[in-house]
């Protein structure tokens, strides 16, 4: 018997998911199996092809430059099976396996976890991992399947488009603003503190918006987290520049010089273009396109001319 024959779809698709992670342990967890398994699989893979696809070290598996060829043809193959299953099963059951999403924390939770009933209503088989970790995760390692981000990728074999606008004010709680000196210009802003993100800790420079509020301005506190700057300035600590699409929210905060402070930031939705047309890349990608358009959410402020 020809050993090329011996391996199955089954042993392509671990191969793909230790190509995307570098890691067993996590190859296993997306695919609900055990570490031996993959990697029992991994060496029945290598066997029936009679080549080398990893190198093996403490920090993981390393494609091989055979393996890194063999990736594209894997990949064509499991868009086709998933294609194949789309046409064989209905509508909202079609996708299945697991997409994961890093998004930035503003838009983790306080966007996609409104909205997050919605998917798994549409999508019952798809299984999400959504990371909010603050830093950009890498497209190339395949760390994450999409990636939500503040300023569009530049080069690389990436597919990116624009999300969509959303818009930024400063604002302060009405405790804080009734016991503070009235604000009337920009200059006033120098007077009250200012909470914010850690400078050295911005991942992303579509973060870095202080100096275009004024460029003098020193923030009092300063946290790697959105949500505790947004704590914070609920708790009367003082004035913040926060996302209009969530603080609207809170009835407790005011907009401050609301006619003269108005930033407009970008969220674009990225993914490596090997991933583009897999159906469950296109199923998160398409949902997200048409939840920011919704009523869940608004990221463009009514006054606003889009």
């Amino acid at each position: 018997m020809n050993n090329s024959a011996q391996f199955t779809w089954d042993d392509l698709q671990f191969f793909l998911a230790v190509a995307r992670t570098g890691q067993l342990s996590t190859a296993a967890r997306q695919l609900r199996t055990s570490h031996a398994t993959v990697s029992r699989r991994i060496d029945r893979l290598e066997f029936a092809l009679k080549v080398k696809l990893f190198e093996r070290n403490p920090r993981g598996y390393v494609m091989t430059a055979m393996g890194a060829r063999f990736v594209e043809t894997a990949e064509k193959m499991e868009q086709e099976t998933e294609r194949l299953r789309a046409d064989l099963t209905d509508g909202a059951t079609t996708q299945r396996g697991v997409v994961r999403l890093s998004a930035p924390e503003g838009f983790s939770n306080f966007f996609f976890a409104r909205v997050l009933p919605q998917f798994v209503a549409r999508h019952p088989n798809l299984s999400l991992e959504l990371v909010t970790i603050q830093q950009i995760m890498s497209l190339s390692r395949k760390e994450a399947d999409i990636t939500v981000v503040l300023d569009e990728p530049k080069g690389g074999p990436y597919f990116s488009d624009k999300l969509t606008d959303y818009h930024l004010q400063v604002y302060g709680s009405r405790e804080y603003l009734q016991r503070s000196a009235p604000i009337t210009c920009r200059d006033d802003l120098l007077e009250h503190p200012f909470i914010s993100y850690i400078e050295e800790m911005i991942f992303a420079p579509g973060l870095d918006y202080l100096g275009d509020v004024h460029p003098r301005i020193k923030p009092q506190f300063q946290s790697s987290s959105i949500f505790a700057q947004l704590t914070a300035t609920r708790n009367g600590l003082g004035l913040c520049v926060l996302p209009y699409f969530f603080a609207s929210r809170y009835p407790e905060l005011e907009r401050v010089l609301p006619d003269e402070v108005d930033l407009r930031r970008h969220y674009w939705i990225t993914c490596h273009r090997d991933l583009r047309q897999s159906p469950r890349v296109r199923a998160v990608i398409d949902f997200l396109r048409e939840a920011v358009i919704g009523k869940d959410v608004r990221f463009i402020p009514p006054w606003v001319r889009r």
